[in-house]
């Protein structure tokens, strides 16, 4: 992702539009995720909201496919996570945080999954929140993702990861600083 398309926080007309055509498109196609809901109180909802969108399209353009997974009527907002069925590969090779990163004295990644969820607006998937995701679908059965780490296994220089085979998931430890091509993260949006 460009340091430029980072920093421009707000869509286009032409971009706002394609985007909801696809975000559409995967609403109707996966009606299992997201039972009951209209795609029309969604766009209603994204198109009122130009920082979610914008976030939206950042989780798309990392090959995230973004997808509602979830409504809480009491607060109006509506959840997505990336559906992708590998780990979004515009958000591969990277290690954990950004203290993590610095700490690398060589072969450095070019970012952490911390870093690029700030810069995109999101957050990385909790443990409970992939294992949500996963009753959805088959998700990661060839890669990995990076999930929120409680402090301390972070404070020991560890870091939390997930990914299903054999038909169950997995939680794994790693050193935060760790990065493989195989291993990116998952985020979520609320809006």
């Amino acid at each position: 992702m460009s340091k430029s398309f980072a920093t421009k926080k707000k869509l286009s007309a032409e971009e706002r539009d394609t985007l909801l055509k696809i975000l559409k498109t995967r609403f109707e196609k996966n009606m299992n995720r997201h039972k009951g809901l209209k795609w029309e109180n969604v766009q209603e909802k994204l198109e009122g909201n130009a920082t979610g969108l914008w976030s939206l399209n950042q989780m798309e353009q990392s090959g995230g496919e973004p997808d509602v997974i979830g409504y809480n009527k009491k607060t109006d907002i509506y959840t997505f996570y990336d559906c992708s069925p590998e780990t979004p590969k515009g958000r591969r090779s990277i290690c954990y945080d950004h203290q993590a990163l610095e700490s690398r004295k060589e072969h450095k990644p070019a970012d952490s999954a911390m870093n690029m969820a700030k810069e995109m607006g999101v957050e990385l998937l909790s443990e409970e929140e992939y294992r949500a995701l996963q009753e959805l679908g088959n998700f990661d059965l060839k890669t990995s993702s990076w999930v929120l780490t409680p402090a301390d296994i972070r404070n020991l220089d560890g870091a939390l990861f997930c990914d299903r085979r054999y038909g169950h998931v997995f939680v794994y430890h790693n050193g935060a600083s760790s990065y493989y091509g195989v291993r990116g993260f998952r985020a979520s949006l609320q809006v």
